[in-house]
C-alpha cells in the first residue's frame, strides 16, 4: 500500500491543493496527514474541507488544538498566537467539530503516527540524534515512525547495537526501510523551513518498505496574498517566499 504523508497545512489552500494533485498524479492509494491543518494560513476552512475530503488518517497538531481550545494561546510564538486568534473567530462550526473529534496520535497502522514525536505527540520538534534515540526508545510495537511539527523533511534511524543517525532530505530522495528503526518526517506543506519553499510530502509504500520525499511547487504569492488579505502578520506571508 502506498500512502501521502502529508503534515503542517497550516492553513495554506493553495499548497494543500497543489500536494493533492500531485499525490493523485502519483498513484497514493491513501492519504495520511499528521496533524495541524490551521495555523498561519489565511483559509482554513479550505484546508479542512480537503483534508476531510481525502485523508484517509487526520491527526490533530499543536495549533488544531489551540483553535478548539485544548492549548493556551500563551504557549505560542506572537504570530502563532494572533493566527489562533483569528482562526478561532473565522472557522466554521463544522470545521471545527471536524478538528474537535482528532487526536495527536495514532497506533493501529502499520506504522507509529505522531503529530510531534512518540515521547510528546503535541510538542516536542525531533530535530537531533539524541532526541531520537530517545523517541526510538518508545516507538513499539512499531519499527517505524511518522512524526511531524518541525516543519523540516528528515529521517533518523538506528540499526541493531548502532546509535542514532539522521539528515535532512531533499526532494526524490529514496530510503530502504526493510531493515532497523526510523523516524519519518515529511517536512512541512504549508510552511516550510528548510530553506525550500516548495510544499514537502512524503510516499510510504508498506509493501516494498520504501519511502521517497517529494516537493512541490505552489502559489506562495496567492498564500501569502491571503494572508495580508485577513491581515494576519506579513512575516507569516514572507517567510514562504524563503522556505523559513
Amino acid at each position: 500500500m502506498r500512502a501521502a504523508i502529508v503534515s503542517d497545512i497550516n492553513g495554506n489552500r493553495h499548497a494543500f491543493e497543489a500536494v493533492l494533485d500531485a499525490v493523485e498524479a502519483a498513484g497514493a492509494d491513501e492519504l495520511w496527514c499528521l496533524g495541524d491543518l490551521v495555523g498561519y494560513g489565511a483559509e482554513p476552512d479550505a484546508c479542512v474541507a480537503l483534508a476531510r475530503r481525502d485523508a484517509v488518517v487526520c491527526l490533530a497538531g499543536n495549533h488544531d488544538l489551540a483553535v478548539r481550545g485544548d492549548i493556551p494561546l500563551d504557549e505560542f510564538s506572537r504570530g502563532a498566537e494572533l493566527a489562533a486568534r483569528w482562526t478561532r473567530e473565522v472557522i466554521a462550526p463544522e470545521s471545527l467539530a471536524y478538528l474537535a473529534r482528532l487526536e495527536p496520535l495514532r497506533l493501529d497502522e502499520a506504522v507509529g503516527l505522531y503529530h510531534a514525536s512518540p515521547r510528546d505527540p503535541v510538542w516536542e520538534y525531533v530535530l537531533s540524534p539524541l532526541q531520537a534515540e530517545l523517541c526510538l526508545d518508545v516507538i513499539e510495537p512499531h519499527r517505524i515512525a511518522l512524526i511531524g511539527h518541525s516543519h523540516i523533511a528528515l529521517s533518523f534511524s538506528r540499526g541493531a547495537g548502532e546509535p542514532a543517525t539522521g539528515e535532512t532530505r531533499a526532494d526524490g530522495t529514496e530510503l530502504d526501510l526493510a531493515a532497523g528503526e526510523w523516524l519519518l518526517n515529511p517536512g512541512s506543506v504549508g510552511q516550510p523551513r528548510d530553506g525550500d519553499p516548495r510544499a514537502a510530502w512524503l510516499m510510504l509504500d508498506t509493501d516494498a518498505w520504501t519511502a521517497t520525499y517529494r516537493r512541490t511547487e505552489y502559489d506562495v504569492a496567492g498564500a501569502g496574498a491571503a494572508i495580508r488579505a485577513a491581515r494576519l502578520p506579513d512575516s507569516l506571508a514572507g517567510r514562504l517566499l524563503h522556505g523559513q
